[in-house]
């Protein structure tokens, strides 16, 4: 009992962490600083540890997130397949096929077994057949002993290995043989070679299919698709086979007559699709591939008429018929076509475009009254009037277009409009009246006051991409009629009519944008240019001394004019225009440009006097400096050119 006691450990030295063992420190005692030391070290693994939690949650999560998309549930899986379960109606619930049964229990039931043959039943009938190898008793043995060869087990040899590929080829849905036994051999050169995984998988949709066609035979798909299977597998005859009895079975669905036809040779198909159109008069589906199958316009455009008595409402019927006959029996049959499809515009333009002028008016007329929300009749109208020469009634017929489809409630769409004008731009030959009265009527339509010009500039801008130059030359002008005071407008339709390589209409252009912009400068020096790039030196300067008129006091002109006689080699002239320009109050640039006319002449003497005033007036101008150097170095005087020099870079720096 002592010794128990004596080996207890007192508990103000038992530590939760390390029991009983506090190593050298059993005997201390835990103070204030210990426990502040704690608390230090505790806070540098806390630190050290969210240095990197960041980066370590995130690793973890990328690996959770590669792990569930490499490893997703069975729900997940299928997540979507049910979401698509809301919109099954009850009558697709009802077509669902019963499943059969194929339980162990039946399988066994139904299953015939096969037991191979035991060795003595094989040697009885080897020993029933075989032939024998010895000589009789008449003395003519043979001394090698040699056998007799037989012909009883070679036949049979061959008639195995006949029938074992004539059964690989045999159809496994319906249990009947699909190989010619004429060309038997044929099909054999021709099988196509599938690995296992694909005869595997066209055994498992055999037994699928042949379960959806014997649970739901009306059910149409079914039929199509173990009919393609079939061929996918290379039996051309079990897939003509299948979708026969498709027929048969759902013979009120287009798309297995038309299966059918497919599979089939082109007369098996006539055949077969004269049977479909009297189970389905109403098909056009039918009837436009029992036309494609003939290869004579004259019995093709049969058949669309056949088919046109039974279903005269069908505008592709109509197209098609038309499209095979010639223009006097298109205008007749399309004469018919809109008494039966009055509500198809196509058909009543392509009647208007086959007429004459005046029948054509009556159509598009007529046309108009049927269908008075279209837009594309009224626009044909139009062209119409343009072709025949009443280009002066194109406008009124846009703008009684736009405030009758208002009327009748149709909401104007100009991007509509805008590129039925580019439409009209792109015909042969060109609508340009067309065109320009549609752009004049629709530009406008919705757009505010304050945005016109900026959404009319990026209409233009947007046309000018596609190619469109006509329908952007009209927007500019439309635009340049509501603000004729838009310099950027003006300077826009100018290097648009630039791009397109059209000098007379850029020169008419810029006549009429200095006459509603007469101060701004950029527009003179616009024209003055063409006339110039276009070798009227003379016409050049008519439009500058015009700007002269309107812009007196612009150095631009005058150097415009500068340049225009010092390029053409009239220096006299371009002296002349510097000296009034310099008598006007010249900036620095005119006196180094008169400089440099002075050094191009040779006078070396008034170059230095220009150099000289002009350095008096602009003393921090370096490029004068450097021009007063390269003189006096062209001199030789090389100490005048380093003061010169020396001046420039301290003038030319405060």
């Amino acid at each position: 009992g002592g010794d128990a006691g004596g080996d207890a450990v007192p508990p103000q030295q038992f530590d939760d962490f390390q029991g009983a063992d506090a190593g050298i420190f059993a005997g201390g005692d835990y103070d204030e600083d210990d426990r502040e030391a704690d608390q230090i070290w505790e806070q540098i693994d806390e630190h050290m540890d969210s240095r990197r939690r960041d980066q370590r949650e995130a690793n973890m999560k990328q690996e959770l997130e590669k792990y569930r998309k490499n490893n997703p549930k069975i729900t997940e899986q299928f997540a979507d397949l049910k979401r698509k379960l809301e919109t099954v109606s009850y009558e697709e619930w009802d077509a669902i096929p019963d499943i059969g049964d194929y339980t162990i229990k039946n399988k066994k039931r139904n299953a015939t077994f096969t037991a191979p043959a035991p060795d003595t039943l094989l040697q009885k009938a080897m020993a029933e057949k075989a032939t024998s190898n010895t000589a009789g008793p008449s003395g003519m043995d043979t001394p090698s002993g040699g056998g007799v060869t037989d012909l009883t087990a070679i036949g049979e040899g061959r008639g195995t290995m006949l029938g074992l590929k004539l059964d690989r080829l045999s159809d496994s849905v319906s249990g009947q043989t699909v190989v010619d036994p004429k060309g038997y051999l044929t099909d054999l050169k021709s099988l196509k070679i599938s690995s296992e995984a694909e005869i595997s998988d066209i055994k498992k949709a055999r037994l699928l299919l042949k379960s959806v066609i014997s649970t739901n035979p009306k059910h149409a798909p079914g039929w199509i698709a173990a009919a393609r299977l079939e061929e996918l597998a290379g039996k051309l005859q079990a897939a003509r086979s299948f979708i026969q009895k498709g027929c048969d079975a759902c013979p009120k669905s287009e798309d297995v007559w038309i299966e059918a036809a497919r599979l089939n040779t082109p007369e098996n198909a006539r055949a077969i699709l004269a049977r479909g159109v009297v189970s389905l008069p109403q098909s056009v589906k039918i009837w436009m591939q029992a036309a494609q199958l003939e290869t004579e316009e004259d019995k093709k455009r049969r058949v669309l008429r056949k088919a046109l008595e039974n279903i005269p409402n069908s505008v592709r019927l109509w197209k098609a018929v038309v499209d095979l006959s010639s223009e006097d029996d298109a205008r007749v049959l399309l004469s018919r076509a809109v008494e039966c499809c009055p509500q198809h515009v196509d058909l009543w333009l392509a009647l208007a475009r086959l007429e004459s002028y005046d029948q054509a008016r009556k159509v598009l007329n007529n046309a108009r009254v049927t269908l008075p929300t279209e837009p594309a009749i009224w626009i044909t109208a139009a062209k119409l009037e343009e072709a025949n020469g009443n280009k002066a009634i194109v406008g009124k017929i846009v703008e009684r277009a736009v405030k009758s489809l208002q009327a009748n409630g149709v909401d104007i769409d100009r991007d509509y409009w805008l590129k039925e004008a580019e439409t009209a731009e792109k015909n042969d030959p060109p609508a340009a009246c067309v065109c320009q009265e549609v752009v004049r009527v629709t530009i406008g339509v919705g757009v505010e006051d304050e945005d016109r010009e900026r959404t009319w500039t990026a209409d233009a801008d947007e046309c000018r991409k596609r190619g469109s130059v006509m329908t952007a030359r009209h927007i500019f002008s439309h635009a340049l009629s509501v603000y004729p005071g838009s310099e950027g407008l003006w300077k826009l339709a100018a290097e648009l009519e630039k791009s397109t390589g059209h000098p007379d209409l850029m020169d008419a252009l810029l006549k009429r944008a200095v006459q509603y912009c007469p101060q701004a400068e950029v527009l003179w020096l616009m024209a003055a240019k063409e006339r110039w790039l276009q070798k009227d030196v003379p016409g050049a300067r008519e439009v500058l001394e015009e700007a002269f008129v309107a812009n007196p006091d612009s150095e631009n002109i005058w150097l415009a004019a500068f340049k225009l006689e010092f390029e053409n080699a009239e220096p006299e002239r371009a002296r002349i225009l510097l000296q009034k320009i310099r008598e006007r109050g010249a900036s620095d640039r005119v006196w180094m440009k008169s400089a440099i006319v002075e050094r191009e002449m040779g006078d070396i003497a008034a170059q230095r006097a220009l150099l000289e005033e002009g350095l008096e007036k602009y003393p921090a101008f370096w490029k004068l400096w450097i021009m007063l150097g390269q003189l006096e170095e062209s001199l030789g005087n090389l100490e005048a050119a380093r003061v010169a020099y020396a001046k420039g870079g301290r003038r030319g720096h405060t």
